[in-house]
């Protein structure tokens, strides 16, 4: 079955244009003038993927309906096109889940190599989701609300990359289920997936914890000691309430996010370790950032990817579904 493309664009002939290139490469299309009639179109039947302008001017622009594709059909690769972009337009469609990002005037080869890229990412998230099913790896994710639809979405964009990710919420909201559900899509899946609390550690001992120690290193250092981030190498180092490290650990952790060398305290050999870091917090580090309180650069590298999980006050219809969860683990675990 030929895929089929849903192309957004307010230009006839760039509509008439792609979908000619398109045809001839085997690919069915579809075509709407407007953001409007290409959520109409969704809401009919998902195509495979799109490719949507960003200029349009009747009805929402493609930022918007980006956002709305986003959030009705979240496993929909959306490709951006434009002749007038910026910067800060690339990075916003980014963060609201465009999977690439063309320039104006088209080329053939640009076009088919995105979205086949796109097609590709598609086709294997969507074995990789059939595979834990075979398994019996549950979705450690339960709700069946848009916001989680398009987290899970989200997740599965970022995922294949190697970026480091920030993830914000409440207290409970499932921060670590979010970077282990990244972990596992991953291609570090099979490598260690290593979590660090940095609230619940003595606050002279979480440089420890990342780093090692070598024996004699402090009082009590009996022994050498991995770190975490040895522990992680090849894996994924989860840093869950990053917004608590001391601002000593905080420039420590920033050299080793730049250089990807390691030191244990009291070594004398700097090691190099290969780890993917997502992070995680309660706290609102921009304005710890405006209080000096949190270092601005050690931000910077740390959101690179954000994901914010919104809390279930605001999503009330995972609530059903949150009861019949924690009923069955109960059922099953008291044999009822």
């Amino acid at each position: 079955m030929s895929p089929r493309i849903l192309l957004v664009d307010d230009e006839a002939n760039i509509r008439k244009m792609v979908s000619a290139l398109l045809e001839s490469e085997g690919f069915e299309t579809l075509e709407a003038p407007n953001g409007q009639a290409a959520l109409a179109l969704v809401a009919e039947d998902a195509p495979d993927a799109v490719l949507l302008d960003l200029m349009m001017p009747s009805g929402p622009d493609g930022l918007a309906t980006l956002e709305q594709l986003k959030k009705r059909a979240p496993h929909v690769p959306v490709v951006m096109m434009s002749g007038k972009a910026n910067l800060a337009d690339a990075v916003r469609a980014t963060k609201l889940g465009a999977f690439q990002f063309l320039e104006k005037p088209l080329t053939p080869e640009g076009v088919l190599v995105a979205l086949r890229g796109a097609l590709e990412l598609g086709r294997t998230l969507a074995e990789n989701r059939r595979l834990h099913e075979q398994l019996g790896h549950a979705d450690p994710l339960v709700g069946t609300s848009a916001a989680m639809d398009e987290l899970r979405a989200m997740i599965a964009r970022v995922a294949p990359t190697e970026s480091r990710v920030l993830i914000t919420g409440e207290s409970g909201t499932g921060k670590e289920l979010v970077a282990s559900a990244i972990h596992r899509q991953s291609a570090r899946a099979g490598k260690p997936f290593v979590t660090v609390n940095s609230a619940a550690i003595p606050r002279d001992l979480i440089e420890s914890e990342l780093f090692g120690h070598e024996r004699g290193a402090f009082t009590g250092a009996t022994e050498r000691r991995q770190g975490r981030f040895e522990l992680a190498d090849g894996g994924t180092l989860f840093l869950d309430e990053v917004g608590d490290l001391s601002a000593e650990a905080q420039a420590k952790l920033l050299r080793v996010l730049e250089t990807g060398v390691v030191e244990r305290l009291g070594g004398e050999r700097p090691f190099t370790v290969n780890v993917r870091v997502i992070a995680a917090t309660n706290k609102e580090l921009g304005e710890a950032v405006r209080q000096r309180q949190f270092r601005e650069d050690l931000w910077f590298r740390l959101n690179v990817l954000p994901i914010h999980i919104p809390p279930l006050r605001e999503r009330p219809d995972d609530v059903p579904p949150l009861v019949r969860h924690c009923a069955a683990r109960c059922a099953a675990r008291l044999g009822r």
